[in-house]
């Protein structure tokens, strides 16, 4: 059961428990949580009053992209925290439940600094969205040792920026995180670990189920004008996908520099032929999609 017990990044795993790698991983997550906190107190919140902790409901905002992008990151800080703690020499399970809390522990904080911010407020759809990625990958390793599906990412440009740069980004870099219109998340599941081993099915190849939304120029509608000029309308709309994609982290190779590339971007969904539906459109064909 345990055989997929692999070091994601690094070399190997140690058989006791390191306690000096131990120190470096605890303290230098306590300093990376202290000074992300601290960064992001000083360009967020510090120039928005301060109230009483209280919730917001924002479930309903831009159709639900932000709770999946949620899950995404706790996900991959959870594998990330996992792989440390077990180069630390943490027992199997423990590293699964402390390391795979990672990202789930980190969002919670960030949703009790909403919380306190007159500007917005701790989002229970938040809560929920940071649990299920942790609980991705807690689950799997707990069951498989393994992960065979993945939460992943991909985007394109798109029209809709241009009207509302405040809320979508000003360039391309900032508009990878904000426009949502051209965000695209998968749940990406290996084939072949699910076959028997002597399967020769390519152990590379996946399938993946892909969601988006479109036409949003604003979180819960769009608005009519922006600065006083008036604005396009667009119906807003979900997508939904069906397509290939490559397991970068089952890529058999020797090399360990490219082994840890290879699982460092393994959250980018790899542009393939896909089928898109939605209620606008019905189904489209994509020779390739991003």
């Amino acid at each position: 059961m345990f055989s997929q017990d692999e070091p994601y990044f690094l070399r190997k795993y140690p058989d006791t428990l390191n306690k000096p790698r131990l120190a470096w991983v605890v303290g230098g997550q306590a300093f990376v949580y202290g000074t992300s906190l601290t960064l992001l107190y000083q360009s967020w919140y510090k120039d928005y009053p301060q109230s009483n902790f209280h919730w917001f409901d924002d479930n309903n905002e831009w159709l639900q992209m932000d709770k999946i992008g949620h899950a995404t990151t706790s996900t991959y800080f959870g594998k990330f925290g996992y792989e440390m703690y077990r180069w630390a020499g943490v027992e199997r399970k423990k590293a699964i439940w402390i390391g795979g809390s990672t990202g789930f522990v980190l969002l919670t904080v960030i949703e009790i600094l909403d919380g306190f911010s007159s500007e917005w407020g701790a989002s229970a759809g938040d809560f929920v969205a940071n649990a299920t990625g942790a609980g991705l990958f807690i689950g799997q390793q707990l069951g498989w040792n393994e992960q065979r599906m993945y939460l992943k990412w991909s985007y394109h440009e798109t029209e809709f920026a241009v009207y509302r740069p405040d809320q979508l980004g000003r360039g391309f870099w900032e508009r990878m995180l904000k426009d949502y219109n051209g965000q695209t998340y998968w749940l990406s599941g290996n084939i072949k670990s699910f076959l028997p081993k002597s399967s020769k099915f390519p152990g590379w190849l996946n399938v993946a189920v892909g969601y988006g939304a479109n036409g949003m120029l604003g979180a819960n509608g769009n608005p009519s004008d922006y600065n006083g000029n008036p604005l396009p309308e667009y119906e807003r709309y979900r997508q939904y996908y069906l397509s290939f994609d490559v397991d970068l982290a089952r890529i058999k190779t020797k090399s360990h520099f490219v082994k840890f590339l290879l699982n460092g971007l393994n959250f980018i969904k790899i542009p393939c032929p896909a089928l898109e539906f939605n209620k606008v459109d019905g189904v489209k064909f994509h020779p390739i999609y991003f």
